[in-house]
């Protein structure tokens, strides 16, 4: 009788906001013990969670890069985005199928929480009805943001509101204006707009831009200075609620 296999697992690690003693212990033993690790990355870069691991897998570890078909090279808005990435995501997501239904363990990095505004979540719709899912979770960037300005983001009974800034400008300046404290991500070229929607809701004397929270390359400084922003980088405005 031949024996039933049992299938492998594929594991989200939430790696947190870039540093590696800001991980669990949970996704740091994952990692390290991982035969099967998988990444994205833009095509021709090694890629941020990559960088974030090195040093951290086994010699005999295989690697698979999933490199994006786009990024910023077509409009969200252009029918064409979202045809690219979903069968980016089919292809993918049967290669990561087909490891676990052979019987491996897959680990698959996840920057920040793999449940927060990240690509691992459009891997594990497609995963999840058919192979074991397991996910790690990890400190947002947010969290790594506003401890790196040095205040609470909020007090008492402030109300947060998280925000992408691909939004349409005037939705993200009425939800702006309607919240205690924001945090807006997806920044990159939405930076104009940006700005222009805080400066409509009377906020702009209030907001920070943080780069690369939690790295190296950590830079605190008021919105209003910069003209451009990296793409790992979040902006924010502190509440000023309640307290003793």
């Amino acid at each position: 009788m031949t024996p039933i296999l049992k299938s492998g697992t594929v594991h989200g690690v939430g790696l947190g906001p870039g540093a590696q003693d800001l991980m669990s212990v949970r996704a740091d033993r994952l990692i390290r013990g991982a035969r099967h690790v998988a990444y994205f990355r833009k095509a021709g870069k090694p890629g941020q969670a990559r960088r974030i691991v090195e040093g951290m897998l086994r010699d005999d570890v295989t690697e698979f890069p999933m490199d994006y078909p786009v990024t910023t090279e077509i409009p969200l808005a252009d029918p064409r985005y979202a045809a690219s990435l979903a069968g980016f995501y089919e292809n993918v997501a049967a290669h990561l199928r087909a490891l676990a239904e052979s019987g491996e363990d897959v680990v698959v990095l996840a920057e920040g929480d793999p449940f927060f505004y990240g690509s691992f979540m459009h891997l594990f719709t497609r995963l999840e009805p058919h192979v074991p899912v397991r996910v790690v979770p990890g400190i947002t960037g947010m969290a790594a943001a506003w401890t790196a300005t040095g205040a609470p983001i909020t007090w008492g009974d402030d109300v947060l509101t998280v925000a992408p800034a691909t939004l349409p400008e005037a939705e993200l300046s009425a939800r702006i204006a309607d919240t205690d404290a924001l945090v807006v991500m997806k920044i990159g070229q939405n930076l104009p707009k940006l700005k222009r929607a805080i400066e409509a809701a009377g906020r702009m004397g209030d907001a920070w831009l943080v780069e690369y929270a939690a790295m190296a390359e950590e830079r605190v400084i008021k919105l209003a200075e910069v003209d451009t922003a990296p793409y790992f980088s979040i902006a924010m405005i502190h509440g000023q609620g309640r307290r003793p």
